[in-house]
Protein backbone atom coordinates (compact mmCIF):
# COMPACT_ATOMS: atom_id res chain seq x y z
CA UNK A 1 0.00 0.00 0.00
CA UNK A 2 2.95 2.20 0.80
CA UNK A 3 3.95 1.90 -2.48
CA UNK A 4 1.73 4.02 -3.52
CA UNK A 5 2.28 6.94 -1.15
CA UNK A 6 5.14 8.39 -3.48
CA UNK A 7 3.28 11.45 -5.55
CA UNK A 8 5.21 10.80 -8.37
CA UNK A 9 4.29 7.27 -8.49
CA UNK A 10 0.44 7.64 -7.94
CA UNK A 11 0.46 10.27 -10.50
CA UNK A 12 1.55 8.52 -13.24
CA UNK A 13 -1.14 5.86 -12.70
CA UNK A 14 -3.92 7.93 -11.93
CA UNK A 15 -3.26 10.37 -14.94
CA UNK A 16 -3.98 7.47 -17.22
CA UNK A 17 -6.76 5.62 -14.70
CA UNK A 18 -8.62 8.98 -14.22
CA UNK A 19 -9.65 9.55 -18.44
CA UNK A 20 -10.08 5.50 -18.69
CA UNK A 21 -12.85 5.65 -15.39
CA UNK A 22 -14.56 8.94 -16.51
CA UNK A 23 -14.86 8.02 -19.83
CA UNK A 24 -16.16 4.26 -19.02
CA UNK A 25 -18.49 5.86 -16.66
CA UNK A 26 -20.14 8.18 -18.75
CA UNK A 27 -20.42 5.78 -21.25
CA UNK A 28 -22.20 3.30 -18.76
CA UNK A 29 -24.07 5.55 -17.11
CA UNK A 30 -25.84 7.04 -19.97
CA UNK A 31 -26.41 3.94 -21.84
CA UNK A 32 -28.34 2.65 -18.41
CA UNK A 33 -30.13 6.44 -18.08
CA UNK A 34 -31.24 6.26 -21.95
CA UNK A 35 -32.04 2.34 -21.28
CA UNK A 36 -33.82 2.73 -18.10
CA UNK A 37 -36.27 6.03 -19.20
CA UNK A 38 -36.33 5.48 -22.91
CA UNK A 39 -36.82 1.55 -23.47
CA UNK A 40 -37.86 -0.33 -20.22
CA UNK A 41 -41.66 -0.53 -19.72
CA UNK A 42 -43.50 1.49 -16.96
CA UNK A 43 -44.29 -0.71 -13.99
CA UNK A 44 -47.61 -2.34 -13.25
CA UNK A 45 -47.82 -0.11 -9.85
CA UNK A 46 -46.07 3.07 -10.17
CA UNK A 47 -46.48 3.21 -14.11
CA UNK A 48 -43.15 5.66 -15.54
CA UNK A 49 -42.24 7.43 -12.11
CA UNK A 50 -40.30 3.74 -11.83
CA UNK A 51 -37.75 5.26 -13.87
CA UNK A 52 -36.06 7.66 -11.61
CA UNK A 53 -34.67 4.58 -10.01
CA UNK A 54 -32.01 4.50 -12.52
CA UNK A 55 -30.61 7.65 -10.97
CA UNK A 56 -31.95 7.76 -7.67
CA UNK A 57 -30.54 4.39 -6.87
CA UNK A 58 -27.13 4.62 -7.68
CA UNK A 59 -27.15 8.03 -5.93
CA UNK A 60 -28.26 7.19 -3.03
CA UNK A 61 -25.35 3.74 -2.85
CA UNK A 62 -23.20 6.43 -3.76
CA UNK A 63 -23.93 8.72 -1.01
CA UNK A 64 -23.27 6.12 1.14
CA UNK A 65 -20.00 4.90 -0.37
CA UNK A 66 -18.36 7.92 -0.79
CA UNK A 67 -18.95 8.24 3.01
CA UNK A 68 -17.49 4.87 3.64
CA UNK A 69 -14.69 5.83 1.62
CA UNK A 70 -13.84 8.81 3.31
CA UNK A 71 -14.11 6.71 6.65
CA UNK A 72 -11.87 3.84 4.87
CA UNK A 73 -9.22 6.61 4.15
CA UNK A 74 -9.37 8.32 7.78
CA UNK A 75 -8.30 5.00 8.97
CA UNK A 76 -5.82 4.46 6.81
CA UNK A 77 -4.29 8.33 7.57
CA UNK A 78 -4.47 7.44 11.50
CA UNK A 79 -3.34 4.30 12.16
CA UNK A 80 -0.99 3.90 9.03
CA UNK A 81 -0.18 7.86 8.30
CA UNK A 82 -0.30 6.67 4.95
CA UNK A 83 0.25 10.15 3.13
CA UNK A 84 -2.42 9.87 0.26
CA UNK A 85 -5.06 8.93 2.38
CA UNK A 86 -5.77 12.02 4.04
CA UNK A 87 -5.72 13.46 0.38
CA UNK A 88 -8.64 10.31 -0.50
CA UNK A 89 -10.80 11.27 1.54
CA UNK A 90 -11.03 14.90 0.46
CA UNK A 91 -11.61 13.62 -2.83
CA UNK A 92 -14.60 11.39 -2.17
CA UNK A 93 -16.51 14.24 0.20
CA UNK A 94 -17.35 16.20 -3.32
CA UNK A 95 -18.39 14.02 -5.13
CA UNK A 96 -20.41 11.86 -2.08
CA UNK A 97 -22.04 15.22 -1.00
CA UNK A 98 -23.82 15.54 -4.75
CA UNK A 99 -24.82 12.50 -4.86
CA UNK A 100 -26.47 12.63 -1.60
CA UNK A 101 -28.21 15.47 -2.85
CA UNK A 102 -29.02 14.17 -5.59
CA UNK A 103 -30.91 10.67 -4.16
CA UNK A 104 -32.53 13.55 -2.04
CA UNK A 105 -33.73 15.27 -4.62
CA UNK A 106 -34.98 12.51 -6.64
CA UNK A 107 -36.75 10.91 -3.98
CA UNK A 108 -38.76 13.55 -3.31
CA UNK A 109 -39.73 13.77 -6.42
CA UNK A 110 -40.20 9.73 -6.77
CA UNK A 111 -42.09 10.12 -3.33
CA UNK A 112 -44.28 13.17 -4.34
CA UNK A 113 -47.12 10.19 -6.72
CA UNK A 114 -45.90 7.64 -5.00
CA UNK A 115 -46.58 8.88 -1.23
CA UNK A 116 -48.36 11.99 -2.13
CA UNK A 117 -46.07 14.36 -0.29
CA UNK A 118 -42.69 15.77 -1.11
CA UNK A 119 -41.08 14.80 2.11
CA UNK A 120 -42.03 13.09 5.46
CA UNK A 121 -39.55 12.88 8.52
CA UNK A 122 -38.90 9.34 8.08
CA UNK A 123 -36.08 7.19 9.04
CA UNK A 124 -34.09 6.59 5.68
CA UNK A 125 -35.01 10.03 4.33
CA UNK A 126 -34.12 12.01 7.74
CA UNK A 127 -30.58 9.18 8.01
CA UNK A 128 -30.00 10.73 4.07
CA UNK A 129 -30.34 14.06 5.16
CA UNK A 130 -28.12 14.09 7.91
CA UNK A 131 -25.33 12.69 5.94
CA UNK A 132 -25.71 15.41 3.45
CA UNK A 133 -25.02 17.68 7.02
CA UNK A 134 -22.18 15.74 7.87
CA UNK A 135 -20.41 15.96 3.90
CA UNK A 136 -21.05 20.09 4.52
CA UNK A 137 -19.65 19.73 7.85
CA UNK A 138 -16.38 17.73 6.76
CA UNK A 139 -15.63 19.58 3.37
CA UNK A 140 -15.74 22.86 5.78
CA UNK A 141 -13.59 21.36 8.19
CA UNK A 142 -11.12 19.39 5.93
CA UNK A 143 -11.60 23.29 3.71
CA UNK A 144 -10.60 24.93 7.18
CA UNK A 145 -7.72 22.80 8.34
CA UNK A 146 -5.90 22.72 4.90
CA UNK A 147 -6.16 26.95 5.12
CA UNK A 148 -5.15 27.30 8.43
CA UNK A 149 -2.80 24.72 8.74
CA UNK A 150 -4.40 22.79 11.52
CA UNK A 151 -3.83 18.92 12.43
CA UNK A 152 -5.39 16.97 9.75
CA UNK A 153 -6.31 14.26 12.11
CA UNK A 154 -9.16 16.42 13.40
CA UNK A 155 -11.29 15.63 9.97
CA UNK A 156 -10.20 12.13 9.80
CA UNK A 157 -11.38 11.54 13.41
CA UNK A 158 -14.46 13.37 12.19
CA UNK A 159 -14.94 10.74 8.87
CA UNK A 160 -15.08 7.96 11.24
CA UNK A 161 -17.31 9.50 13.77
CA UNK A 162 -19.88 10.06 10.79
CA UNK A 163 -20.12 7.04 9.34
CA UNK A 164 -21.61 5.49 12.53
CA UNK A 165 -24.48 7.57 10.18
CA UNK A 166 -24.42 4.24 7.79
CA UNK A 167 -25.17 1.62 9.25
CA UNK A 168 -28.60 3.77 10.20
CA UNK A 169 -28.94 4.67 6.93
CA UNK A 170 -29.01 1.01 5.53
CA UNK A 171 -31.09 -0.15 8.66
CA UNK A 172 -33.19 2.54 9.13
CA UNK A 173 -36.33 0.40 6.90
CA UNK A 174 -36.11 -2.21 9.20
CA UNK A 175 -35.58 -0.40 12.25
CA UNK A 176 -38.75 1.46 12.12
CA UNK A 177 -41.86 1.84 10.31
CA UNK A 178 -41.06 3.24 7.54
CA UNK A 179 -42.88 4.60 4.40
CA UNK A 180 -39.96 3.74 2.51
CA UNK A 181 -39.55 0.55 0.95
CA UNK A 182 -37.60 -2.17 2.10
CA UNK A 183 -34.11 -3.01 0.28
CA UNK A 184 -35.02 -4.62 -2.79
CA UNK A 185 -31.47 -6.00 -3.44
CA UNK A 186 -29.98 -8.31 -0.27
CA UNK A 187 -27.25 -10.69 -0.83
CA UNK A 188 -27.85 -13.34 -3.77
CA UNK A 189 -31.71 -11.58 -3.74
CA UNK A 190 -33.35 -9.41 -5.76
CA UNK A 191 -37.18 -8.19 -5.96
CA UNK A 192 -36.68 -5.96 -8.86
CA UNK A 193 -37.52 -7.68 -12.22
CA UNK A 194 -34.71 -8.24 -14.54
CA UNK A 195 -36.35 -5.83 -17.35
CA UNK A 196 -35.38 -3.02 -14.58
CA UNK A 197 -32.33 -4.68 -12.56
CA UNK A 198 -30.05 -4.91 -15.58
CA UNK A 199 -30.21 -1.08 -16.59
CA UNK A 200 -30.38 -0.74 -12.77
CA UNK A 201 -27.38 -2.57 -12.20
CA UNK A 202 -25.08 -0.84 -15.16
CA UNK A 203 -26.26 2.48 -14.11
CA UNK A 204 -24.70 1.41 -10.70
CA UNK A 205 -21.48 0.44 -12.35
CA UNK A 206 -21.37 3.30 -15.08
CA UNK A 207 -22.15 6.09 -12.22
CA UNK A 208 -19.78 3.88 -9.66
CA UNK A 209 -16.88 4.57 -12.35
CA UNK A 210 -17.61 7.83 -13.00
CA UNK A 211 -17.35 8.57 -9.22
CA UNK A 212 -13.75 6.92 -8.74
CA UNK A 213 -12.65 9.03 -11.97
CA UNK A 214 -13.72 12.37 -10.02
CA UNK A 215 -12.28 11.40 -6.76
CA UNK A 216 -8.64 10.58 -8.55
CA UNK A 217 -8.96 13.84 -10.20
CA UNK A 218 -9.85 15.88 -7.41
CA UNK A 219 -6.70 13.89 -5.65
CA UNK A 220 -4.50 14.99 -8.20
CA UNK A 221 -5.98 18.93 -8.25
CA UNK A 222 -5.13 18.22 -4.44
CA UNK A 223 -1.75 17.08 -4.94
CA UNK A 224 -1.04 19.78 -7.57
CA UNK A 225 -1.90 22.69 -4.78
CA UNK A 226 0.07 21.28 -2.08
CA UNK A 227 3.11 20.64 -4.73
CA UNK A 228 2.58 24.04 -5.24
CA UNK A 229 2.33 25.49 -2.34
CA UNK A 230 5.27 24.43 -1.21
CA UNK A 231 7.52 25.23 -3.47
CA UNK A 232 6.74 29.33 -3.36
CA UNK A 233 7.10 28.51 0.54
CA UNK A 234 10.78 27.03 -0.32
CA UNK A 235 11.15 30.31 -3.04
CA UNK A 236 9.89 32.78 -0.21
CA UNK A 237 12.64 31.08 2.25
CA UNK A 238 15.04 30.96 -0.31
Amino acid sequence: MHGFANPKRFLNIARWLTTLLLVSGLVLAGGALAWGFFMVPPDRLMGDTVRILFLHVPAAWLGMGGWSAIAMSSLVFLVWRHPLAALAARGAAVPGMIFTAICLVTGSIWGRPTWGTWWVWDGRLTSMLVLLFLYVGYIALAQAVSRDGGSSRIPAIFGLVGAINIPIINRSVVWWNSLHQPASITMGKSAIDSTFLIPLLIAVAGFSLLFGGIVLARMRTLLADIQTEARLRRKAMG
